[in-house]
């Protein structure tokens, strides 16, 4: 076993995940993150505000889907990758978009949806904010910044 997974089995071990404990009560985090992420959802369209989303990553995408996001609540998804542009998000068919598109559109709230990269996206996307524009975090629970 090379020195990258020794590594990575030792991370898993020392954060407890060969125990049992470690995955009591995923049932129920996970439904209250996709409650909380619907009824953001649900709110900001009811007050006229446009979310899009950032990163078309496949973690985010799963979540999305879990919880029945479709067009009528996520307007679009932003991501740098050309070759994920001008297609669909698997699933739930809301368009993939530039970053150039964000920025004229100016979309009241942008949810990041590689949650591990969250620091990074907001940095890079910190110009949301001269339109007032804020963040959503989805995981490990809903944070508007």
């Amino acid at each position: 076993v090379c020195e990258t997974v020794s590594l990575l089995q030792k991370k898993e071990d020392d954060t407890g995940m060969k125990n049992i404990e470690f995955y009591q009560g995923f049932q129920k985090k996970i439904e209250l993150i996709k409650a909380d992420f619907l009824s953001f959802l649900i709110n900001a369209r009811q007050q006229g505000k446009k979310v899009a989303a950032y990163g078309a990553a496949a973690k985010g995408n799963t979540m999305m889907n879990y919880a029945g996001v479709r067009p009528d609540l996520v307007s679009y998804v932003v991501d740098k990758n050309p070759a994920k542009q001008d297609k669909y998000m698997p699933g739930s068919r809301i368009s993939i978009k530039n970053e150039e598109y964000l920025q004229a559109d100016k979309a009241d709230y942008v949810a990041i949806l590689p949650w591990n990269l969250k620091n990074e996206i907001m940095k890079q996307l910190d110009y949301i904010r001269e339109w007032e524009g804020k963040f959503v975090v989805i995981i490990p629970e809903l944070e508007v910044q």
